[in-house]
């Protein structure tokens, strides 16, 4: 699926280093974002802007790279630290900086779920960068909710692509998520999980269990097989998320020709998301106590924002503003590495004032 923030091109990365260097921003170093999925991962440099709420309209991209999953429950540490240090290198030659320029580092990366996973993706990065550089590392979700709050981190964010999780924070800071654990623990409302339970119901069909679908055909097509039976060698042969999810718009494209299992699915998988977010905005009390309080709900991912005629996203916010009347739903205008930089140098500016 595209990506509708995809700002990298060439041309709109020479603006931004022209207007970076009519401004003067070269002088006060730069700021890396990272935004690693499981399906790929976005490496973006910018300058340092400690204007607050004021950043410019729009960000000036220096540099910008893309390289591959960097989750390591997904692709192995040695793959996923290699992809790290190939799309911060790439990124920074593409700006025209090196790293004596750099003033911090923010990488949210998808599988980082507890500081032991922290520690580890700072050690792969500390090294490659003089002393004076900050690292901070965070799961992907909280740079995805400041993409769509400039930074700030307050209010949900659900991010719904190849995996899927609910992040949030309280104006006190205190945090709580639901799902992003992953297709076996349960994130049925992800890609992966869609097009699982569609591979499912093929195969289901296909022996005698399950109700004959419009799935079979459309997958099979797709894919270029010629029998449901070669979809147990193709299943296994590359088990990887980000090519089981990639299924999506055929389950879609079923449901809109009136498929009553794949509308099934992407029914499931709109309730599941909304449930996410119900979870998270309950335990952290964001709709107050009469349940109508005002917060921003950050939608980010492919599933969500696939603008098909079944729209999932639009889907998912039904539902949430059925619980939160007060819940304001955001897409986002710069992408989550975008994100990650801004949340960067809100750390950096917040730890200066302090000092």
């Amino acid at each position: 699926m595209r990506n509708p923030h995809s700002n990298g091109n060439l041309p709109k990365q020479e603006e931004g280093r022209e207007s970076a260097v009519e401004n003067g921003f070269y002088g006060d170093g730069v700021i890396l974002g990272l935004d690693g999925g499981a399906t790929s991962t976005v490496c973006v440099c910018v300058p340092f802007l400690p204007y607050g709420d004021r950043f410019p309209d729009p960000i000036p991209i220096l540099g910008r790279a893309v390289a591959g999953c960097t989750n390591r429950n997904s692709v192995g540490e040695t793959a996923a630290k290699d992809s790290l240090e190939q799309v911060i290198s790439e990124a920074l030659v593409q700006s025209g900086s090196d790293k004596s320029h750099v003033r911090g580092v923010c990488l949210g990366v998808s599988g980082v779920n507890h500081p032991s996973d922290q520690e580890m993706v700072q050690n792969w990065i500390r090294d490659m960068f003089p002393s004076h550089v900050k690292v901070y590392v965070q799961n992907d979700a909280i740079v995805a909710l400041a993409s769509g709050t400039m930074g700030k981190l307050h209010g949900c964010v659900l991010i719904a692509g190849t995996g899927c999780i609910a992040y949030g924070f309280d104006e006190d800071g205190r945090e709580a998520r639901a799902s992003g654990a992953g297709p076996i623990l349960g994130d049925w409302g992800s890609g992966y999980g869609i097009s699982a339970q569609a591979l499912t119901a093929v195969i289901r069909a296909h022996d005698g269990r399950g109700p004959e679908t419009m799935l079979t055909s459309t997958i099979l097509k797709a894919l270029g097989l010629s029998s449901p039976d070669e979809l147990i060698g193709w299943t296994y042969a590359d088990p990887s998320w980000a090519r089981i999810a990639a299924l999506v718009p055929q389950v879609v494209s079923c449901a809109e020709a009136g498929d009553e299992i794949s509308d099934k699915i992407l029914v499931d998988a709109a309730d599941d998301l909304a449930l996410s977010v119900k979870a998270v905005v309950q335990r952290l009390g964001l709709c107050g106590k009469d349940g109508t309080a005002s917060f921003p709900v950050v939608m980010v991912g492919g599933v969500l924002n696939a603008n098909m005629k079944w729209d999932i996203g639009k889907e998912v916010s039904k539902r949430i503003n059925k619980h939160f009347p007060g819940a304001q739903t955001i897409i986002p205008k710069v992408e989550p590495a975008v994100g990650a930089a801004l949340l960067a140098m809100n750390f950096l500016t917040v730890k200066n004032d302090v000092s």
